[in-house]
């Protein structure tokens, strides 16, 4: 075994200039993240310099048998935290061979949002805490648990230390340092409330880099948990019962918001997200009903509400906000499994482009 570690932390820049860029794409769940590996000539400073490729979208659920060629468009690039040196990793959107983003592409809308001169001026910032359950490979039930049973009820778990109330943590730990080797502008984790569940941050990110980095940091997970034989799950209520979800807090300002007088440019943007309250549930993950049930820290799915320091409502305004009239708030209803493109943009058009 040390010798096939020795073949896989072979340093390439010490006999090649070549390079190996992983191109890493969304799959036709739009959770499934693919991705395969290409030789380059040499290291690259920037996407633009990566050749577009292709991959067969009929084994994705993305095309059709008779037509089904996909073509990748490299967007950006991190370090690959795995083959380390010039090696990177490059998260890609896909397109016809027309050039008509295929239906999966949630990024290209993104994009055309954040990219409107309205909504670029206004520097929107995110911090995304995306939450996951580590579940033991086969049985899919959570780390740590008794298998076909059940731990202790919840309370000794949340940030906790100590080998009967911690499960996983050389994998969140890995993961935390990767994604900083990588680039990511990963700023945190923490033991979640359900033993087995874990958080990580990722943020401030302007604009589209938020969706970006924090798809790529699922995949890293994702690579991570797979050397480890464990299974990462993003279901936003992997256990039933009295057992916390999973979710996607998503923390957002604007550069008036973080301006003097921010917290009248915050209470509007609010109440505009509350009169689009059905049409955000219906974008915010698959299965996010079974979570936002008003327990648990969560909002009851069908009432829109707001308050400070309050996580059982839809918007959380922080004291420190209220207390100094300017900053930010966030948005709690956002599941795990929700595709962070689709959630960005859409707080940025509601709150920043559409008018009532």
């Amino acid at each position: 075994m040390s010798s096939l570690n020795d073949l896989i932390n072979i340093n390439l820049s010490d006999t090649t200039e070549k390079i190996i860029a992983e191109y890493i794409w969304i799959g036709g769940s739009g959770m499934d993240l693919r991705s395969k590996a290409r030789t380059l000539p040499g290291p690259v400073t920037g996407p633009a310099e990566l050749p577009k490729w292709n991959y067969d979208g009929s084994s994705t659920g993305q095309a059709p048998g008779d037509d089904s060629e996909v073509i990748l468009y490299p967007q950006t690039i991190f370090k690959d935290p795995f083959r380390k040196g010039n090696n990177i990793l490059v998260m890609c959107d896909a397109y016809t061979p027309a050039g008509e983003p295929i239906p999966t592409n949630k990024r290209f809308n993104a994009a055309q949002i954040f990219s409107d001169p309205v909504v670029a001026a206004e520097e929107p910032w995110y911090g995304i805490e995306q939450e996951y359950t580590l579940l033991q490979k086969d049985i899919n039930w959570p780390l740590g648990w008794p298998v076909g049973g059940f731990p202790g009820p919840q309370g000794p778990y949340y940030c906790a230390a100590g080998a009967d109330k911690s499960f996983g943590r050389d994998i969140v730990d890995a993961h935390y340092k990767a994604c900083l080797y990588a680039g990511i502008n990963i700023s945190g984790i923490n033991g979640e409330v359900m033993p087995g569940q874990w958080e990580f941050q990722v943020g401030p990110s302007v604009g589209i880099s938020a969706g970006d980095e924090v798809w790529v940091a699922r995949y890293i997970l994702e690579r991570i948990a797979e050397i480890a034989g464990v299974v990462v799950s993003f279901d936003p209520k992997p256990i039933p019962g009295d057992w916390n979800g999973a979710g996607a807090h998503t923390n957002y300002s604007t550069k008036s918001m973080r301006n003097e007088g921010g917290i009248a440019v915050i209470k509007k943007a609010i109440e505009k997200l509350g009169l689009r309250h059905k049409e955000h549930i219906a974008a915010y993950g698959e299965g996010n009903e079974r979570r936002l049930t008003g327990r648990h820290e969560t909002a009851d799915i069908n009432t829109f509400s707001w308050g400070v320091a309050n996580r059982g409502a839809s918007i959380r305004v922080g004291r420190d906000t209220e207390k100094e009239g300017k900053g930010y708030f966030e948005d709690r209803r956002p599941a795990s499994n929700m595709d962070p493109y689709v959630v960005t943009s859409m707080i940025a058009e509601t709150t920043i482009i559409w008018k009532p």
